[in-house]
């Protein structure tokens, strides 16, 4: 049986999450999770993620994850599938999980703050991408 266009685009918006939407969210509504490598993670990341990469999830999700969180997971950006994985890693595990679109690199294009070891660092909005202002 194949499934229509409109089953397809509105089961779709139920698995993502834009990240003007993570951002604009309620605090502690979600738990973010950020899927990528220590590397990356130490570059930057969202202020106040989890750092949990992606084949980490199985055995430690539930242990850095309360049960019944809305969990949305990130990775690098729309090349990479990894927060893809990841989220199917969280459902697996019986989440509520949500893959934000874009991941960091839209985050950062949008303008939206960057935590490293220094602290939190603002980043500049890319016009191309968003209409949001700092």
């Amino acid at each position: 049986m194949s499934m229509s266009a409109s089953d397809f685009f509105r089961a779709k918006l139920q698995c993502e999450i834009d990240v003007m939407e993570v951002a604009e969210s309620e605090p502690g509504s979600l738990v973010v999770v950020d899927t990528r490598r220590q590397s990356s993670w130490d570059h930057g990341h969202i202020p106040g993620a989890v750092h949990l990469p992606t084949a980490q999830i199985p055995a430690l999700g539930r242990d850095l994850v309360p049960a019944g969180s809305h969990v949305v997971v990130y990775s690098w950006g729309p090349g990479c599938n990894g927060s893809t994985f990841a989220a199917l890693a969280f459902a697996e595990l019986g989440y509520s999980v949500k893959e934000m679109i874009g991941g960091i690199e839209y985050w950062i294009r949008n303008g939206l703050p960057v935590e490293t070891a220094a602290g939190i660092v603002p980043s500049a909005p890319d016009a191309l991408v968003t209409a949001h202002k700092s």
